[in-house]
């Protein structure tokens, strides 16, 4: 297991759609989270840590769902 941190920037428009979305992926699994409100551009940004077995598939999932958005992520500890 690992403790990834991901940050997402994604537009502020529709936000709470991909929310949803996200939510339902990392249900159970999230250690910690902070919303940041949204810069001049229109893009919020999530920081959030997730306790994750295979990290590159939630990357690529998380990708699906944030089509207009950024993600990146960062292991933080292998647990």
């Amino acid at each position: 297991m690992q403790i990834v941190e991901l940050d997402i920037k994604l537009p502020y428009e529709g936000r709470g759609k991909i929310l949803s979305r996200l939510y339902g992926t990392v249900r159970g699994r999230i250690r910690d989270i902070h919303f940041f409100p949204p810069d001049a551009e229109g893009m919020s940004e999530i920081k959030m840590e997730v306790v994750e077995d295979n990290a590159p598939k939630l990357l690529s999932d998380l990708k699906k769902i944030v089509r207009g958005g950024k993600i990146t992520f960062k292991v933080l500890s292998e647990v």
